[in-house]
């Protein structure tokens, strides 16, 4: 016994001397890899809805229930274990999300009916929640020496990376392959085994890591000083997230709707286009002020919001599509301004208090308005309920960007003034 003990914790130390050795650069691109994977494997669902109502006789507003149910779970994994890997380390929290991915999309793959529906994308969001710190710390540590910033651009662009791969691949897979409601999740619990090897091998890059998971949720709070700014930023995270929300949830069918298409490639297109135009509009303005991008961002969303409205009362398809990708643009910049000037509110101490307050109204925008609105589709159908979202979207875009311009210009004031 004493041998085989031994040879267990030589074993052990032996992995964590090799983790520990590993390249700094190969563990970054490992975790961008699960970053892009656990959102691409979250879009995946938004293809195949539309196919899901067809099979179960599902309504829309239960499909945006399905949707929420994702929201909800991924805020609770975050705010219960945001900082576990602070404590625990990143690899560990790591590994044990991309078990729960694993599960959850055996679980999509096995589901016929709404039940497992249900458990598996509750499953799968609690994975989300559970990796998004570890995510984001390991990113920033492990970035490449020669590449410093590259861990905050992968952090930003890599969510919707994600969201555009798995909404193409899924349509394509849906459309052209066999078993569409099982082999897009079957290959993405293949792709998760892959990376669950590679976290196990790279090196920990938390400073504490080793201690004990205390089960304190994670704190959310708002610095009294930045309240007001807060509050005008908080408004750009809502439109936001309401507009992705609900071309993730119903997007797909609004499109196929549009087009007069029974092709589920379109749906899985249009989620692509949207993410895609949002990463290229990311990438280009990295570099540009904080608010500037911001405002950029409104005023995108704002045309975007006015080309869909124009799309829905002359019935364009072609005018939907460019819409959406405008929207996107916008999505992308919006998104990209207002989290850059809300992380520069706290002190590095409290940044996390703060990111998980902006969390808690991200996930609230993507999930309440589309469960609204799908509702509303039961009752008043989906293309009159469309028109009357995106036009209180719009509304809220054009109180964000009035109250982004004054802040900009109280900003430089007192920029000049010190």
């Amino acid at each position: 016994m004493a041998e085989t003990s031994k040879t267990i914790t030589g074993v052990t130390v032996h992995r964590a001397a090799r983790a520990a050795s590993a390249p700094r650069g190969s563990g970054f691109w490992v975790v961008g890899a699960v970053l892009v994977l656990l959102m691409l494997s979250s879009s995946v669902p938004s293809a195949l809805y539309v196919l899901y109502q067809q099979k179960w006789g599902l309504s829309s507003g239960t499909i945006t229930v399905v949707f929420a149910l994702y929201a909800v779970t991924v805020l609770a994994g975050l705010l219960l274990f945001g900082s576990l890997s602070d404590t625990l380390g990143r690899r560990p929290v790591l590994g044990a999300a991309l078990v729960l991915a694993m599960v959850s999309m055996a679980l999509f793959a096995g589901a016929g009916g709404l039940g497992l529906l249900l458990a598996a994308r509750a499953v799968q969001g609690l994975a989300v929640g559970l990796a998004t710190g570890a995510m984001g710390a390991a990113l920033l540590e492990l970035s490449p020496a020669s590449r410093p910033a590259l861990g905050a651009q992968v952090n930003s662009a890599g969510p919707t990376v994600g969201i555009g791969l798995g909404g193409i691949g899924a349509g394509l897979l849906v459309q052209f392959a066999p078993a569409p409601t099982a082999l897009s999740y079957l290959l993405l619990v293949g792709a998760f085994a892959v990376t669950l090897v590679g976290v196990a091998r790279m090196r920990e890059s938390a400073p504490g890591a080793g201690g004990r998971f205390r089960g304190v949720p994670h704190r959310i709070h708002v610095p009294a000083g930045a309240r007001g700014r807060f509050t005008v930023l908080v408004l750009t995270i809502v439109a936001v997230w309401s507009v992705g929300g609900f071309y993730l949830s119903l997007g797909p069918h609004l499109a196929l709707s549009l087009l007069e298409s029974t092709n589920y490639l379109v749906g899985g297109a249009t989620v692509a286009l949207l993410a895609g135009a949002a990463t290229v509009a990311q990438l280009m303005l990295g570099r540009t002020e904080a608010l500037r991008t911001a405002v950029l961002g409104l005023a995108g969303l704002l045309a975007g919001l006015g080309l869909v409205l124009l799309a829905l009362g002359i019935g364009s398809a072609a005018v939907f599509l460019v819409a959406t990708a405008v929207l996107g643009g916008g999505w992308g910049a919006a998104f990209l301004g207002s989290f850059r000037a809300l992380s520069a509110l706290a002190d590095p101490a409290h940044r996390g208090e703060l990111t998980a307050a902006v969390y808690v109204f991200a996930y609230l925008a993507m999930s309440v308005p589309a469960v609204l609105a799908g509702m509303l589709t039961n009752i008043h159908g989906l293309h009159r309920t469309s028109v009357g979202f995106m036009a209180a979207v719009a509304g809220v875009c054009a109180l964000a960007l009035l109250a982004t311009l004054r802040l900009a210009a109280r900003t430089r004031a007192e920029g000049s003034t010190a």
